[in-house]
């Protein structure tokens, strides 16, 4: 749910809307849910496939919201063959009974009126992850169709509803002896036969992301099982998720494909001023840490004051320990905090009533007290837990003074880089062709593989705001090694010192050069592991580039097709057959297949891959940052088994294996 302003909070009623003719006649007052189809974005955030599932997730939340009251054990979630989707749950049911202002159902009112229900100091919810009661109205004013029935005090009541509008009075339609609510909606998604509609046409339900978010929830909220049915495949398929270990679990499930430190994640659960806390964390094999947090059950990618807490807390604990038995010398440095959470894995949840956050997309926690709670919380647990495990803790801090002579050798080997450039009085990669433009949101810079390609497409760019860094044969694969061992790679060192912005903690997105980063290989084998290579480093050192869409793969035709004077470039092997089809097979086209970008001239390589008019290029953008980090550790990390598992598995997906 977006987070609205107090301003929005106070205005939300009426939408003023002024053209250069400003008069009366030019105010627009937008009664009840008719603010909501003007500007959907300000409620779900946008119309595409993300606000989507944005509906799910509002209507999935007032269910698990009775579960945080203690009033919901099961959540099923259906998505069906017509485009609809269907949430049941068994909590109290929507109060039915007529609202005292208003005159009207209750549940009506919540279906129908912004900020109307239950999270507003009323005593319904002390916790919740809606703030501003839109959710229910919101769906129901971005629905088709919408229809409410609640199972209650015996009776079934029921009310539909046609674009956030009733179609008739709420009613009773049977006996029941169940209590709960269902709803089922079906989005107004724009298409020819519905062109006013507000979802972009040809949007729909995306199954694995619905499954990621409703595990995540179960995760969150340990003992309520959430059913998941998916009935437009021709063999419908049911997910239950269900876990009594909860966030325990949940640390175990991310690291499923690493070899970890000690078996059973540490876990602390705790109640103080209000503020219930839970965090679990475990220690793998891994380079990298990978910490995620959470307030009422929504991500918070930025962190907040919860993290800053929590890293406290482990930081402390940890140099505490490591002092108290002589394991970190009195000669040596304290361990910073980037040392203690190399290769730690961690959940941090905290629940209370009315949260505040330092931005309208929730993203970051700012609630003050929380800090101190989630410190003293975890600098307990921890230390307890480090005295009755030494051997795990031994391991733990052996693992950690690694990562910080590391970390020096990392810095000094930094510091020579520049030290080298500054001697050398030039700071850019000496084969590093750069552009002339110096606004970075209008340069881009492509990595090329190997000479020839780096030749072709330094001939073929428009040197004004294309830049060109050809790479030699494959670079280090970052996910087996650590920081130190990846700046000694001449390669990751050219990139680093072109884009300009540094890694990991030291990353500054003000200092990039470009703004587009594209990965140009070639067509084969060999060109996808490069790419995957580049992607891997990009992520676990420049996880900004990626998160905030800086970095691309071009995309080079597979085939020149020529018959005549019929020339047509094609990208893909399916294209290849449909123009094979149109143009007629005989007489027999001309079909060229380019294995090498170096096989194109200059010209071709602009025509195809690089000219802005013309080009495909494919952004890339993780939805979901637990997934591709546990996809990278899965196809670039040292456990071999899984990866093999996962080629067999997803092997129908390789349509044509050039090897």
């Amino acid at each position: 749910m977006t987070n609205l302003s107090e301003e929005m909070n106070n205005e939300i009623e009426k939408a003023i809307q002024v053209t250069e003719d400003y008069g009366e006649e030019q105010i627009q007052v937008l009664e009840g849910l008719e603010a909501v189809r003007k500007r959907p974005g300000m409620y779900i955030g946008s119309t595409d496939v993300r606000g989507l599932h944005h509906l799910v997730y509002e209507i999935v939340d007032n269910s698990i919201d009775e579960a945080l009251a203690g009033f919901c054990t099961r959540i099923v979630v259906t998505l069906h063959k017509d485009g609809s989707v269907e949430v049941e749950d068994n909590g109290r049911g929507f109060p039915v009974g007529i609202h005292p202002k208003t005159g009207r159902p209750a549940v009506e009112v919540c279906l129908t009126v912004l900020h109307a229900g239950g999270k507003f100091g009323g005593g319904g919810y002390k916790v919740s992850g809606g703030l501003h009661g839109v959710g229910a109205s919101v769906v129901n004013a971005l629905s088709k169709h919408l229809t409410v029935t609640v199972y209650q005090d015996g009776k079934i009541h029921r009310q539909e509803y046609a674009l956030g509008k009733y179609l008739y009075d709420l009613k009773v339609i049977g006996e029941t002896d169940r209590t709960g609510t269902t709803i089922r909606f079906l989005p107004d998604i724009r298409s020819a036969e519905n062109p006013e509609g507000i979802f972009e046409e040809g949007v729909s339900f995306e199954h694995d992301t619905l499954k990621t978010r409703l595990r995540e929830m179960a995760f969150l909220n340990k003992g309520i099982t959430i059913v998941y049915r998916d009935e437009r495949p021709a063999e419908p398929t049911e997910d239950v998720f269900c876990y009594e270990g909860g966030l325990k679990q949940y640390v175990q499930w991310l690291n499923r494909d690493r070899e970890v430190l000690f078996p059973e994640p540490i876990y602390t659960e705790g109640l103080k001023d209000g503020i219930l806390v839970e965090v679990a964390m475990q220690y793998n094999d891994s380079y990298q840490d990978n910490i995620y947090t959470f307030a009422n059950n929504i991500a918070t990618p930025d962190g907040g004051t919860h993290l800053a807490g929590f890293n406290s807390a482990v930081t402390r604990a940890i140099n505490d320990y490591g002092r108290k038995y002589k394991i970190l010398k009195d000669s040596e440095a304290n361990l910073k905090g980037e040392d203690v959470r190399e290769s730690l894995t961690a959940i941090v949840s905290i629940k209370m009533e009315d949260p505040q956050f330092e931005s309208q997309t929730k993203s970051k926690l700012g609630s003050g007290q929380v800090r101190g709670v989630v410190d003293s919380l975890v600098t307990e647990e921890l230390s307890t837990y480090l005295e009755e495990h030494p051997a795990i803790a031994k391991a733990i801090l052996e693992r950690c003074v690694g990562a910080a002579r590391a970390r020096e050798a990392a810095r000094k080997a930094r510091e020579a880089t520049r030290r080298k450039s500054v001697l050398e009085s030039a700071s850019l990669p000496g084969k590093l062709a750069d552009c002339s433009d110096r606004d970075p949101a209008k340069c881009e810079i492509f990595m090329v593989e190997g000479d020839s390609a780096g030749g072709s497409a330094k001939g073929g760019r428009d040197s004004r705001f294309q830049a060109i860094l050809p790479l030699r044969g494959k670079i280090l694969n970052v996910e087996k090694v650590r920081l130190d061992r990846a700046l000694g790679n001449a390669e990751i060192r050219a990139m680093i010192t072109a884009f300009g912005c540094g890694i990991g903690e030291e990353f500054d997105e003000s200092k990039l050069r470009y703004h587009r980063i594209v990965c140009m290989t070639d067509a084969d084998v060999d060109g996808a592991h490069i790419r995957i290579l580049l992607l891997t480093f990009f992520y676990r050192y420049m996880r900004p580039l990626v998160e905030k869409g800086y970095v691309y793969a071009a995309m080079p035709p597979l085939y020149k097709v020529t018959k005549g004077k019929f020339e047509k470039y094609v990208y893909d092997d399916d294209e290849l057959q449909r123009v094979l089809d149109q143009i007629g097979r005989e007489p027999k086209p001309e079909i060229q297949r380019y294995k090498g970008l170096g096989e194109m001239s200059s010209q071709q390589l602009w025509d195809t891959t690089m000219n802005p008019e013309t080009r495909m290029m494919m952004q890339i953008t993780p939805d979901d940052a637990m997934e591709a980090d546990h996809l990278f550790t899965l196809l670039m990390g040292e456990a071999v088994e899984p990866r093999k598992q996962f080629i067999q598995e997803n092997s129908d997906l390789v349509k044509d294996l050039d090897i």
